[in-house]
């Protein structure tokens, strides 16, 4: 080959990876620079979809169940592990977990099944304050609409004073139970942790009722219609005795 016809080949080999080399830079930045694709789907099958906010905080979590999310207070798990809630969990604007909806139901090898929904909506920093419950057993079933106070106790606090007095008590599960107790009352200023204030539904005795209770989560008036269709109110005391009751009978 000519000295002539070596530099030819030479200079074509330099333009070639020059422009070679362009295209591949192009590639790449555009890649990573193009506008967001819109994808229409007729079907996915799918173990979990994270929605995520774009700091990477979880707005929404769907999964079944081995995939499900545990909860998590901003951005971080804490208190148990994930894997028995299969459906949707809510977060909020800090990533923590403020609500959301569950499901299962199933039948056993004995013939006995178990079958409940249940959605909440959870207090800032806390728990359930707002549900709406179907629980089965086996034919027992208990479905309602319920509110709830909640003490101001930062839930992650919670959660940790919990598990210190787990490690230090061990099995002692009474004197666990005492000592939570009595940090939950130093702090809650002289309520319960929690106090269901109101339901309403159909309970297993199949009474279609309304609960109204104090902030103790005490019932102090109660409308009934039973399973016969007898209606009655009744106001009771902080003991839960019966202290008045009104039939609807003339």
């Amino acid at each position: 080959m000519s000295q002539q016809n070596l530099e030819r080949d030479v200079r074509f080999l330099k333009r070639y990876a020059v422009v070679t080399t362009g295209l591949m830079l192009v590639t790449v930045v555009g890649a990573f620079v193009r506008p967001p694709r819109h994808e229409k789907f007729t079907e996915i099958d799918v173990e979990r979809i994270n929605v995520m906010e774009p700091d990477g905080k979880y707005r929404l979590v769907i999964s079944n169940r081995p995939r499900s999310i545990g909860p998590i207070y901003k951005g971080k798990p804490f208190a148990y592990e994930g894997g028995g809630r299969p459906g949707l969990i809510f977060f909020n604007d800090e990533g923590t977990e403020n609500g959301g909806l569950t499901f299962t139901g199933a039948r056993g090898k004995d013939g006995r099944y178990q079958s409940s929904l249940h959605m909440s909506f959870d207090q800032f920093n806390q728990d359930q304050v707002l549900n709406l419950d179907y629980a089965d057993e086996n034919g027992r079933r208990r479905t309602g609409f319920s509110i709830n106070d909640r003490a101001d106790i930062d839930i992650n606090e919670w959660v940790m004073q919990r598990d210190s007095l787990v490690a230090r008590y061990k099995k002692d599960t009474a004197a666990i139970t005492r000592d939570m107790n009595a940090w939950v009352a130093s702090r809650a200023k002289g309520v319960p942790l929690v106090a269901q204030r109101m339901f309403v539904g159909k309970d297993p005795a199949k009474n279609a009722v309304l609960n109204l209770s104090d902030v103790n989560g005490k019932p102090r008036l109660r409308l009934v219609v039973d399973s016969l269709g007898a209606a009655r109110i009744e106001f009771l005391s902080a003991d839960g005795k019966v202290t008045n009751t009104i039939n609807g009978e003339r």
